[in-house]
C-alpha cells in the first residue's frame, strides 16, 4: 500500500496535478453561460458542476500522463527534463499506463453521468487530448493541437448544461485555443536547441526567437479579440469587458517577462501569469453573469 502511494504521489507531482487550473475556469466559464434560460436547481447545478470538474480533471490527468509516458525516452536525453518521474526511474511504466486508463475510465463516467451526447462524445475528446502527445514528432503546429486540446473545454461544459450545441460559444473556445498556443510557445523556448538535434517541430525550433515571440503575441492578441466577439455574442455587460482588459493587461505583463535577448523568466511567465489570467477571467464574467441576473 506505501508503494502504491508513493506511485500515486510521484504521478501528481508528474502530471503537475495543480495545474488544472489552468483551463478549468474556462470550462466552468462555458458552463455558467450555458445556465442562462435553464431551469435547473441548486441541486442539479451543483451535480453538474461535480463532474464537470470531475471530467476536467481526468481528462487532464490522463493527456499530462500520457505525454510523460509517450515521451519518456526523449526526455531521458534532455537535461532539462531528464529528472522526471518516468526516465529518472521513480515511476514505473506500468503504473503510470494503469492511471492513464483510469483517468480514462473516470472521464468516460463523469460524461456519462452530464447526459448522452456527452458520453457520445466522450471518445473523440480523449483522442484529441492525448494524441497532442505525438504531434511535436512531425508538425510545428503542435502548439494549436494543444490549444484545441484545451479549447474545447468551454465548448464541452456548454454541451455538459445544454446537452445540445451552440456555435456561439466557439469564440471562447477558440480564445483559450490562441491563448494556449500562444503560451506553449514561450515554454518551448526551453528546449530550441535540444528540439532542433532531436528533429522535433516546435515554432521557436524552426524559426528565430523573434519570430516565434511575434507569432506568440499575435495569438494573444487574437484571444483578446475572440473574447470580445464571446462578449458581445453573449450580451454581457461591463464586468466582463473589464474582465477582457485585465487578461489583456497580464497578457502585456506576461510577454514583458520574455525577450528575444532575456528568457530566463519563461517559467515565471507560463506557471505564475497563466494562473491569475485563467482566474481572473472567471471571476469577472461570473460576477457579469450574476449581476445580470441579479437586475433580471
Amino acid at each position: 500500500m506505501s508503494t502504491f502511494a508513493g506511485q500515486l504521489r510521484v504521478v501528481l507531482e508528474t502530471i503537475k496535478f495543480q495545474h488544472s487550473v489552468f483551463a478549468l475556469p474556462f470550462a466552468f466559464t462555458g458552463a455558467l453561460l450555458a445556465l442562462r434560460g435553464t431551469d435547473y436547481t441548486a441541486a442539479e447545478i451543483g451535480w453538474k458542476f461535480s463532474w464537470i470538474l470531475v471530467a476536467m480533471v481526468a481528462a487532464r490527468s490522463a493527456a499530462m500522463a500520457f505525454n510523460r509516458l509517450i515521451d519518456a525516452s526523449i526526455d531521458a536525453q534532455n537535461t532539462r527534463t531528464a529528472t522526471r518521474a518516468v526516465p529518472a526511474g521513480l515511476l514505473s511504466k506500468r503504473f503510470i499506463a494503469a492511471f492513464i486508463v483510469f483517468s480514462c475510465s473516470v472521464f468516460i463516467l463523469a460524461a456519462s453521468q452530464l447526459n448522452p451526447l456527452c458520453l457520445k462524445l466522450s471518445p473523440p475528446a480523449i483522442a484529441v487530448v492525448l494524441g497532442y502527445s505525438y504531434t511535436k514528432r512531425f508538425t510545428v503546429l503542435s502548439h494549436l493541437v494543444l490549444g484545441f486540446s484545451l479549447g474545447i473545454a468551454p465548448a464541452a461544459a456548454w454541451i455538459a448544461i445544454r446537452n445540445t450545441f451552440d456555435p456561439g460559444i466557439l469564440f471562447l473556445s477558440a480564445a483559450v485555443m490562441m491563448w494556449t498556443a500562444g503560451f506553449d510557445i514561450i515554454y518551448s523556448f526551453q528546449d530550441v536547441a535540444f528540439d532542433r538535434s532531436m528533429g522535433l517541430y516546435s515554432i521557436p525550433a524552426s524559426l528565430s526567437t523573434r519570430k516565434a515571440l511575434l507569432i506568440s503575441r499575435l495569438m494573444h492578441v487574437a484571444m483578446i479579440l475572440f473574447l470580445v466577439l464571446e462578449w458581445q455574442s453573449m450580451q454581457l455587460g461591463s464586468l466582463g469587458l473589464l474582465g477582457i482588459g485585465g487578461v489583456a493587461g497580464l497578457l502585456v505583463y506576461e510577454h514583458s517577462l520574455v525577450r528575444a535577448d532575456d528568457l530566463s523568466r519563461v517559467n515565471a511567465a507560463f506557471f505564475s501569469v497563466n494562473g491569475w489570467i485563467s482566474v481572473l477571467f472567471f471571476l469577472s464574467w461570473a460576477g457579469d453573469l450574476w449581476l445580470n441576473m441579479a437586475s433580471g
